[in-house]
């Protein structure tokens, strides 16, 4: 494809007379292949963000360690300076909101204790619907401030108690850590929502890229578990398979601020070996079972490798018979969700998920489970494993990256493949 489009600009300065081929053709061709048109497909607000990100100077993924990943500057430090440059404070902007937090812990997938944040709106009261709501980051980098935007805005709209929750992050803590402890945390939500002025029986799941895969996931483990179902989910830009190799990972193979380099970092920090590639909990499209999933809101992104298995994700969801809405925002980019100070296109997300929301909350009955009461304990160690599809085959690798990526725990030089 790259040798391709080399050769279309070459034949094009045979064609045009040196005198009036215009200098900035050859920036446009090479842009184009650094960042796979990002900035052209951009929209004005998205592009303003993005170039400040770059101003910032994060390294790429894959060059830099994850300690020293979680350290460098972020989209959501862009939307920071970006605001800071308009005349406004983002602190002070969170204090307008109305919005108060409150920093709690809860009870991991290994009985430890991980940092969690409760969100209120400014007109809180008792019997509120309460959202569990999952940061994004490849099982590898960001936290809850990273991600405070999203569930802050969550909280006011919806006009419902957000909990926000961090999770063990590999590679210390590799796949399943991160998934058993956001269903941990879902079973610690189900027990404290009256303790926080919520409704048990009006429970919800958010997740954003790595988050969105959990959201889905802790609705599954409700379904085996025979825990209380979430009324609804919402999945942002999901990380919904391990192809790399979809239509959209091709299209944006360098697109920012994620790629597909940077998606194949964070399958190796987390994954153990090939083995968990086709683990339905990582691969959702290929190998999990979804059918009696509660009401789904899918969100992608159009300048983004994960929108095409966000896109089978949502048509996979109601094939199972899971009532399922799908948005795709052009102009926009991965992790553009909590942007809404800076991009329209954020807050339209944002209201078009709180929308979906409030319909769940709203014709909720009570709980919608095979238990209607929210277990008194929340133990933390339950398994959240999600059996493989009735038509694969025992240790089947459908869900596998579709590329050599070198094995975590192997040698240099040596690597893993797949079909």
């Amino acid at each position: 494809m790259v040798r391709l489009s080399i050769l279309a600009f070459s034949t094009a300065l045979i064609a045009v007379p040196v005198a009036v081929m215009p200098l900035t053709a050859t920036y446009a061709v090479s842009q184009q292949m650094a960042d796979s048109g990002t900035m052209e497909r951009a929209n004005a607000e998205m592009r303003d963000v993005l170039m400040k990100l770059d101003q910032l100077g994060p390294k790429p993924l894959g060059s830099v360690k994850a300690e020293e990943a979680r350290q460098q500057p972020t989209p959501a430090d862009a939307v920071a300076a970006l605001l800071k440059d308009q005349g406004k404070d983002a602190e002070q902007m969170k204090q307008a909101s109305g919005v108060t937090t409150q920093d709690v812990t809860y009870p991991d997938g290994s009985g430890a204790q991980m940092a969690a944040r409760v969100y209120k709106p400014e007109s809180a009261a008792a019997g509120m619907p309460v959202i569990l709501y999952i940061h994004g980051g490849g099982w590898v980098i960001a936290d809850l401030d990273t991600y405070d935007a999203s569930p802050r805005a969550l909280a006011k709209k919806a006009n419902a108690i957000v909990v926000s929750v961090h999770y063990r992050q590999a590679p210390e803590n590799k796949f399943p850590a991160a998934h058993d402890d956001t269903v941990a945390a879902y079973k610690w939500v189900l027990s404290n929502a009256q303790s926080w002025g919520g409704d048990a029986s009006k429970i919800a799941v958010v997740g954003e890229s790595a988050g969105g895969n959990m959201a889905i996931n802790v609705a599954i483990a409700a379904r085996d578990q025979q825990l209380q179902a979430p009324l609804h989910i919402v999945a942002v830009y999901p990380v919904a398979g391990t192809n790399l190799d979809t239509p959209s990972y091709q299209k944006n193979e360098n697109a920012k601020p994620l790629n597909k380099a940077g998606m194949r970092w964070f399958f190796e920090n987390y994954g153990r070996n090939e083995a968990d590639f086709a683990d339905p909990r990582l691969d959702l499209v290929k190998s999990a079972k979804l059918q009696d999933l509660p009401p789904t809101t899918i969100i992608t992104a159009e300048i983004d490798p994960l929108m095409s298995e966000g896109e089978s994700l949502g048509e996979k969801l109601k094939a199972a018979g899971v009532a399922t809405m799908m948005q795709n925002y052009e102009g926009v980019s991965h992790e553009f969700f909590g942007m809404d100070a800076v991009v329209k296109e954020a807050a339209a997300a944002q209201d078009f998920a709180v929308q979906e929301l409030i319909k769940s909350f709203g014709s909720a009955q009570g709980a919608v489970s095979s238990s209607t009461t929210p277990p008194a304990t929340a133990p933390a160690t339950a398994p959240t494993a999600n059996a493989p599809a009735p038509d694969e085959e025992p240790g089947s690798t459908t869900g596998s990256i579709k590329e050599a990526i070198p094995a975590p725990d192997a040698a240099p030089g040596s690597s893993y493949t797949t079909p």
